[in-house]
């Protein structure tokens, strides 16, 4: 019998630590060699690493949110058969393994690669465990919302659901009217995982980024028609088009008039790198929170290309199964709210770069045109630019070229 170290491997994006995001796996379990140990979370994705050998779990070290550095001791496992090689030990450790103890061994081949969650991960997050006792119940896992790191069904939740209750539910009364009774529940909620990196993220960009704010209204009546007309008439294998994919025909066809826009800010080594590709991120809402697929070159797509491209991203990165590559390296990013884009908005620019903009509700609306007052669609681009590297009239002025661009929406195919 031996123990086997597990240590962080470099998970790449040259970075230091990373955050334990879930276990897999708890003390006493007997596990086999490539069976999914933990969830680490790097600034992109969440990344899960595999078991290099078989055996019993008798240490985890360490517990969801808890950081640990690359080389860094994750878990220990208790092996049998040969193939492993004694780690250098201390004159202490020697005395140790004579008087009988375990002398700690790392294995000589290959730690197995990290792999990002995908295969049967549709299936709802939960442990081995919480899944037996769902079985016994009768209970679909997918049914519960899980409160646990990267939306992971708990224990807790299951017994909750089986109970029929949730913590801090407002109680009703057998009538069906509220029950006068005071609610004092209060839910703790540890911010751990994607949404913490989503928080330091965001905080960092507010704290070293002096944001402009620019709102324009845009009167997208053609767009539309258009768009409609092209939806109306596409072939079978062609996707539904949103008004995003004109958007990112717009933004590319004026990278060359403003570089300035496209770019990605080192602040730390005072360097600007302005990009001839577009690599433009697609702001995505995802069960997990909020993360930012990147259409790269984007300059080399026609509107049902980039269709396609944003289709196949915002359902990889729901689904947890977009790459750290197809999550990073955007230049520019685009966000959209939809249907609840309100009137305006502030979005906070995804640093390092140094311009986002952002689509917010069309709505019909009585408007003056020609001398004459007529129902037009209409809807206003709420964007937000690196007050460091993008002058006010610089910001305004690409947003107006933007804005003339798709109210004549012909002039998006003119070379």
């Amino acid at each position: 019998m031996g123990l086997h170290v597990f240590k962080l491997p470099d998970i790449g994006e040259g970075i230091a630590e990373s955050e334990i995001a879930a276990w897999h796996v708890k003390v006493g379990d007997v596990i086999k060699e490539e069976q999914a140990l933990v969830d680490m979370l790097t600034d992109k994705a969440a990344v899960e690493l595999p078991s290099p050998v078989a055996g019993k779990v008798v240490e985890l070290k360490g517990a969801p949110g808890d950081k640990i550095p690359v080389g860094g001791a994750l878990a220990v496992i208790e092996t049998s058969g040969a193939g492993s090689t004694v780690e250098e030990k201390k004159p202490a450790d020697d005395r140790h393994s004579r008087a009988g103890g375990n002398p700690v061994v790392a294995s000589p081949k290959e730690e197995p690669g990290p792999r990002l969650r995908g295969g049967d991960e549709h299936r709802p997050l939960a442990s081995p465990a919480t899944r037996r006792r769902a079985r016994e119940a009768n209970v679909d896992l997918a049914q519960i919302s899980g409160t646990g790191p990267g939306g992971r069904v708990t224990q807790e939740d299951l017994e909750k659901f089986c109970a029929g209750g949730i913590r801090g539910q407002i109680p009703i009364s057998k009538s069906g009217n509220w029950d006068p009774t005071p609610n004092t529940a209060i839910e703790e909620i540890k911010v751990i995982g994607l949404r913490r990196k989503i928080a330091e993220s965001m905080q960092r960009s507010k704290q070293r980024i002096p944001h402009f704010a620019y709102v324009e209204e845009l009167d997208v009546t053609e767009l539309e028609a258009l768009r409609e007309h092209l939806n109306a008439t596409k072939q079978k294998d062609q996707p539904k088009l949103t008004l995003l994919p004109f958007l990112m025909r717009a933004i590319v066809k004026l990278i060359p008039e403003f570089p300035q826009v496209n770019a990605r800010f080192d602040d730390d080594a005072g360097v600007v790198r302005r990009y001839a590709a577009a690599h433009i991120g697609i702001a995505t809402q995802t069960p997990n929170g909020l993360v930012v697929p990147v259409a790269k070159h984007a300059e080399t797509m026609d509107v049902w290309a980039a269709a396609s491209e944003v289709r196949r991203l915002a359902d990889a990165a729901r689904a947890g199964k977009a790459t750290r590559d197809e999550l990073s390296g955007s230049t520019i990013t685009i966000t959209s709210l939809g249907a609840l884009g309100g009137i305006a908005s502030t979005p906070v620019i995804n640093a390092p770069e140094v311009a986002i903009v952002g689509v917010n509700k069309i709505v019909e609306r009585p408007v003056v045109s020609n001398g004459h007052i007529a129902v037009r669609k209409i809807m206003n681009l709420s964007s937000s630019f690196d007050h460091r590297v993008v002058d006010g009239y610089d910001a305004a002025s690409f947003i107006q070229r933007v804005k003339q661009l798709l109210e004549h929406p012909a002039t998006l195919f003119m070379p």
